[in-house]
């Protein structure tokens, strides 16, 4: 009996094809009657067999399990699955991440500039040792120099954690291979900087300024302020601490395999042309002594990074 009643309840094959044909006219009707419709073929799709598709009470469980199964996928393991969100959400964590070290290495810098400022007097001592005396010339002249040159001082004591917040950023895009190269790299270049520094300032600006005070005479004396001579030894030591990066760029370059020692020696009266272009470029004076006090420490670089080349790394 209850599979009699079973069979008497459940729509058989012929009443379901007429009740989808009976939609299927209905539905027919009403595009007919519509003007505004935006699909002419729907009335051509509707005119096709549905019995190869599966009806709606079929497809609606399969529809069902389906964005189940999306949501378990989302939501079960608390991460999102790869696709245009995830990416997304990284790009976020990556800018996250860069603020962060931002913010680390301005904090860094801030204190160095502190530290600096506790101790500018004896920064002054050590900046006045090639010229002596220094003058102002505006009452709030010396108040804002020396806040520069605690913030330039305090950016040279920081700057070890500035690079090591880059590297740390970095860090997770190389392969081993790569951290290893970039770990050497990194403290070879800070080395390098502020050995430039170091030899402009007690070797190069000395005599620089030794040979623009032979100018003066009895009538004309140099009288050289606070300001302007700040601005002078910054511009002229920084590039001595960029020019000192060179060898390390012409022993990556070699160990890559772009370069040789042909090369470097082949290019060497083009090396000299460029060395005093580039005095003349960087240098914060016009005059030939400074220029050639730039170009000179490059072309003794260029030479020492062909000597290692050839004959240390036997490229």
């Amino acid at each position: 009996m209850a599979e009699e009643e079973k069979e008497r309840c459940e729509p058989t094959g012929a009443q379901a094809s007429g009740a989808a044909e009976k939609i299927a006219e209905e539905a027919r009707e009403r595009l007919a009657d519509n003007p505004w419709t935006e699909n002419p073929d729907a009335a051509r799709i509707l005119d096709e067999e549905p019995s190869d598709a599966p009806s709606r009470s079929e497809t609606l469980p399969t529809a069902v399990e389906d964005s189940a199964a999306e949501d378990a996928g989302n939501h079960g393991d608390g991460e999102p699955e790869e696709d245009g969100a995830e990416g997304n959400m990284s790009i976020l964590r990556h800018l996250e991440e860069l603020r962060t070290r931002i913010i680390r290495s301005l904090i860094a810098i801030a204190v160095g500039s502190c530290v600096s400022y506790f101790y500018i007097e004896e920064i002054m001592r050590y900046l006045t040792l090639p010229t002596g005396r220094l003058y102002y010339l505006q009452p709030a002249e010396a108040f804002f120099t020396y806040i520069k040159i605690a913030i330039f001082a305090g950016f040279l004591l920081a700057l070890p954690v500035v690079f090591y917040q880059v590297w740390k950023f970095i860090l997770p895009a190389l392969t081993v291979r790569e951290r290893t190269v970039i770990g050497i790299l990194v403290p070879s270049s800070v080395l390098l900087f502020f050995s430039g520094l170091a030899f402009s300032f007690f070797l190069v600006l000395p005599a620089a300024l030794q040979f623009f005070i032979g100018f003066s005479t009895e009538n004309l004396q140099p009288m050289f302020t606070l300001h302007q001579y700040f601005d002078f030894v910054l511009a002229f030591i920084l590039p001595f601490g960029a020019v000192f990066e060179l060898p390390l760029l012409v022993i990556v370059f070699a160990k890559l395999g772009f370069i040789g020692s042909k090369f470097l020696q082949s290019k060497q009266r083009i090396v000299i042309f460029l060395s005093f272009v580039v005095g003349a470029v960087i240098s914060p004076t016009p005059d030939i002594f400074t220029q050639s006090m730039i170009a000179i420490p490059l072309i003794l670089l260029y030479e020492l990074s062909y000597l290692v080349v050839r004959f240390v790394l036997r490229r």
